[in-house]
């Protein structure tokens, strides 16, 4: 969602912050700003849409190139009001001394306000930021660090932030709580950012900042960290493990299509060292688990929201099939509001690509209040919940920059599909069955590469169903969670109105919406439940709905049950069901850019999201 970068060092400040800020366009956002410190005078310029409507304002009001080498900058996404420059970040108080960015929801901010204004404030916006701005305004005594602590003890909700103080022209002041802040360690530079992607370029030394951490930076770099009680606390200085050439498009003429093609290699990272033919098993060192441990556990609960929920549901399959383990997905922003049973020997699996979800974030947090073991499934390195959770297993799947995931996805269906195989042969799984699930997950990137030269034909296919407005996308078992995840994508990107069904729910209502111009994908490779989706697909034809197949390589007896096909390599279940949704990426892709669609960017969405 909203990103925020900071800067204080010895180089130009707004050059930085707009380049740091084009970093963070990828996360979705309606309107950018920027304030810096230029002689002990703040100077704030705000616009709506793109950071290209910023930097061409900054480059037309300030010809002279300010100097200034402190400042702080944000992209938003609307929350509180509506994407107007007056709702713009950097939000400054009413005395014109601080200037904030602010990521998150003040949840009391009415109430705030109104004791505010009965002081006699005046807002200029309609947001939250800029009730928090003049709240430490009000507690400000000369000292912008004993502000903060003060204003943040009254407030209700979730921040990251920056701020800056003209009377305090050297000094930059950083916090966080339910929203990620990173510092950047540079050379005489520190930069403050709520995504490593706009600090890559600069420095690969980072800290993590935890929940009610407050850090206070200056011209030499970091003076103190502590928490709201003022007590100092310690934290590590982490190396990020990519660099800026793995962020870029890299010829691609999007970050999406870039990423889609990546996935053989991200599915290799996932599994690299971590087979053991030997014994028929998988080496997950992060689950930290004895074999004990491991038969001791008798139920998993997988938590997580959007894409990542339906890798938890293939991940159900897998602990099922392969482990005997019951299993039970969760959609995480209902997880604690249901009040959950956690028994005895649970193992809760929190699924997130960015680490910092905040409704999953909430659901690890009671599932330990409930005494449950909870492991992470997390892409980002030093992401909260990599950090809160016990343990886990990162995917290694490098930057996901295009806000409709892809690698990621198939990366924790492979993480899920390796932890199932670990724990089934602690339970009943032979080394004969282990042996064979490793071979089939190594042989999973280069049957993906199979699917990737499908895609002209994929291509051909998405052009022709380019103008209809409405798709089903139906099937069973395995593939269930694909068609969600299928019908998933081409909503986010192309913004046609797609339906994901289990196929035999499509006679319990849908089916009453097939028509000729409503097509359905049926996904009918051949494995368990093939037979059932041809009866399904019957049924489609009959009421003249085009039927689009995915079908396995070699099956020609299903051309003469659609309309067009997208063929994929024969494979297993589980491999299968990470085949066909490379597919539906390349389809849902192909369609989005048809009908002109930012694909990156899809409208209102954002890539990481850190409020409920």
């Amino acid at each position: 969602m909203c990103g925020i970068i900071a800067y204080i060092g010895n180089k130009p400040a707004h050059d930085i912050l707009i380049t740091g800020l084009h970093r963070l366009e990828y996360r979705g956002y309606d309107s950018a700003g920027l304030t810096v410190m230029d002689d002990k005078k703040i100077q704030t310029l705000r616009s709506v849409g793109k950071v290209a409507n910023l930097r061409n304002k900054v480059e037309g009001e300030w010809k002279d190139n300010s100097k200034a080498s402190l400042g702080i900058a944000h992209t938003r996404w609307a929350t509180h009001g509506l994407p107007t420059e007056e709702n713009a970040h950097p939000h400054t108080d009413m005395k014109g001394k601080i200037s904030i960015v602010h990521n998150g929801i003040i949840e009391n901010y009415k109430q705030l306000k109104s004791k505010l204004e009965a002081k006699g404030y005046k807002f200029h916006s309609e947001t939250d930021s800029e009730v928090l701005c003049n709240l430490i305004s009000e507690f400000y005594q000369g000292d912008i660090e004993e502000a903060v602590v003060q204003a943040l003890k009254h407030v209700e909700g979730t921040y990251g932030l920056a701020l800056v103080c003209s009377d305090e022209p050297d000094r930059l002041i950083a916090a966080r709580k339910g929203s990620p802040i990173i510092i950047g360690i540079g050379n005489g530079e520190t930069l403050v950012a709520s995504d490593v992607s706009a600090l890559v370029q600069y420095t690969k030394q980072v800290i993590y900042l935890d929940d009610n951490d407050i850090v206070c930076i200056n011209r030499e770099g970091i003076t103190d960290i502590f928490d709201m009680t003022k007590t100092p606390v310690s934290r590590d200085v982490q190396e990020v493990d990519w660099d800026l050439g793995a962020a870029e498009k890299g010829g691609y003429d999007h970050y999406m299509l870039k990423e889609i093609f990546e996935q053989p290699e991200a599915i290799t990272n996932t599994f690299r060292g971590r087979l053991n033919y030997e014994e028929g098993t998988a080496i997950l060192s992060g689950l930290n688990l004895t074999p004990k441990e491991m038969v001791d556990i008798n139920r998993v609960l997988v938590f997580a929201c959007g894409t990542s929920l339906h890798a938890a549901m293939l991940g159900q399959y897998f602990f099922e099939d392969f482990a005997q383990l019951p299993s039970n997905v969760n959609h995480a922003a209902e997880f604690r509001y249901r009040n959950p049973i956690v028994e005895r020997n649970t193992m809760a699996i929190a699924i997130s690509q960015s680490g910092e979800t905040a409704d999953t974030l909430a659901a690890v947090r009671e599932a330990q209040r409930k005494g449950a073991n909870v492991f992470g499934v997390c892409n980002v390195v030093g992401s909260t919940i990599a950090r809160e959770t016990d343990r886990g297993v990162y995917l290694h799947a490098g930057p996901e920059i295009s806000v409709a995931s892809t690698k990621a996805f198939t990366t924790q269906v492979m993480v899920l599909l390796q932890m199932a195989l670990k724990f089934g042969r602690c339970h009943r799984l032979s080394r004969s069955e282990g042996v064979k699930l490793c071979r089939e997950i190594e042989s999973t990137p280069e049957l993906i590469r199979e699917v990737l030269k499908e895609a002209e034909n994929i291509k051909k296919i998405a052009l022709k169903y380019k103008g209809f407005d409405n798709t089903f996308y139906i099937g069973r078992g395995y593939m269930y969670p694909v068609a969600l995840e299928g019908a998933l994508k081409l909503k986010e990107i192309s913004y046609i109105h797609a339906e994901g069904y289990h196929a035999a729910e499509l006679k319990h209502g849908p089916i009453a919406l097939l028509e000729e111009n409503v097509p359905v994908l049926a996904l009918a490779n051949d494995i368990d439940g093939k037979d059932k989706i041809i009866g399904n697909v019957e049924e489609c034809k009959a009421r003249k709905s085009p039927v689009i197949l995915t079908a396995t390589k070699g099956d020609d007896e299903m051309k003469s049950y659609s309309d067009d096909i997208i063929w994929i390599p024969k494979a297993s279940a589980p491999v299968a069901a990470i085949l066909t949704t490379v597919a539906l990426q390349l389809y849902s892709y192909y369609i989005a850019v048809a009908r002109e669609c930012n694909v990156d960017q899809p409208r209102n969405l954002a890539k990481s999201v850190t409020v409920e």
